[in-house]
C-alpha cells in the first residue's frame, strides 16, 4: 500500500509487549507534513511508548513505521535522529555547568561530528555565533546567553532545550509533555514556540494539557489501553463519548505508560 503522499510519518499495525503485558496493540497513526498533531490520552494509554517506537528507542513487536514512505522499523534511535526525526522528553534534558550559549553551540556542532571536539579553538568556532544568538533570541534567552544553565528557573530550562532541539533542524519534532511542570506564564511562552516552530515543519505532541492541545493541535489521536480510541479534530474528539469517558474512567498508570 502507497503512503498518501501528504503523510510524513506513518504506523501501520503497531504493536509493543513488555513480557506478555501488550502496552501499544495495532496503532495505525498518519501525521501529516506541516502540522501539529497531537496524541492524547489518560494514564497508562500507551502514548510514550509509542514515541519509544517511532524514534528508535524501543523495537515493535509487530508493525511497520513508515517516514516519508521509507520503512524505518527497527532503526536505533541515532539513526532515525540522522533522518530528522528528533525528540525532547518529560525531563529538561540540557548541561547544567556549560552556559546558556553553550548548550545551544554543542547543539550546532552534533550534525558536523564535533560535538565532542567542542573545546577547540575559538576561531574554529565563531561561524556558529550568528546561529547561536538566533536561537536564543528566538526563545527568549538572549539575556541569558552567558548564565550557567543549572541556574535558570524550570521554564527557562525548558525553552534552552526547545532551543537545542531546533538546533539539530529537525524536519519533525516529537515533543513528550513540553508543558509539565511550567507555570502558567511559561506555558504560554512555550506554546507560541512551538506554533514558531512548527512554520516548515512537523510537530508530533504528547499533552496532558488539554487547552494547549486546543490551541495549537490541527489534528488528534486519541489513544486508550494501547488503542487509538478516536482521532479528529478537537471539536470532534471533546464531543466524542467514548473519549469523555476514557479520561473520567483512564486513571490507571503503567510501567510502560
Amino acid at each position: 500500500m502507497t503512503p498518501p503522499p501528504e503523510a510524513i510519518i506513518e504506523t501501520r499495525g503497531l504493536s509493543k509487549s513488555f513480557e506478555g503485558f501488550r502496552a501499544v496493540s495495532d496503532v495505525s497513526l498518519t501525521v501529516r507534513h506541516h502540522t501539529i498533531h497531537a496524541l492524547i490520552g489518560p494514564n497508562g494509554a500507551g502514548k510514550t511508548t509509542v514515541f519509544n517506537l517511532i524514534t528508535g528507542f524501543l523495537a515493535p513487536t509487530a508493525g511497520q513505521i513508515l517516514f516519508r514512505g521509507e520503512d524505518i522499523t527497527g532503526l536505533a534511535g541515532d539513526a532515525v535522529a540522522r533522518r530528522g526525526i528528533v525528540r525532547s522528553f518529560q525531563i529538561s534534558a540540557i548541561f547544567p555547568r556549560m552556559t546558556v550559549a553553550e548548550n545551544v553551540r554543542l547543539a550546532l556542532l552534533r550534525p558536523t561530528g564535533l560535538a565532542w571536539r567542542f573545546w577547540q579553538r575559538e576561531a574554529t568556532l565563531a561561524p556558529l555565533g550568528p546561529r547561536v544568538e538566533a536561537l536564543l533570541e528566538a526563545v527568549g534567552l538572549a539575556a541569558e546567553r552567558d548564565r550557567p544553565a543549572a541556574g535558570l528557573p524550570y521554564g527557562r530550562k525548558r525553552a534552552l532545550e526547545f532551543a537545542t532541539t531546533l538546533a539539530l533542524e529537525p524536519e519533525v519534532m516529537l515533543l513528550d509533555e513540553p508543558m509539565a511542570g511550567l507555570g502558567h506564564e511559561d506555558v504560554d511562552r512555550i506554546a507560541e514556540l512551538i506554533r514558531t516552530a512548527a512554520a516548515g515543519r512537523t510537530i508530533l505532541m504528547v499533552e496532558h494539557n488539554l487547552a494547549v492541545v486546543a490551541r495549537l493541535a490541527g489534528r488528534i489521536t486519541v489513544l486508550a489501553r494501547g488503542q487509538v480510541l478516536a482521532e479528529g479534530d478537537y471539536g470532534a474528539i471533546s464531543a466524542n463519548p467514548a473519549v469523555v469517558e476514557a479520561y473520567i474512567g483512564g486513571s490507571d498508570d503503567d510501567a510502560a505508560r
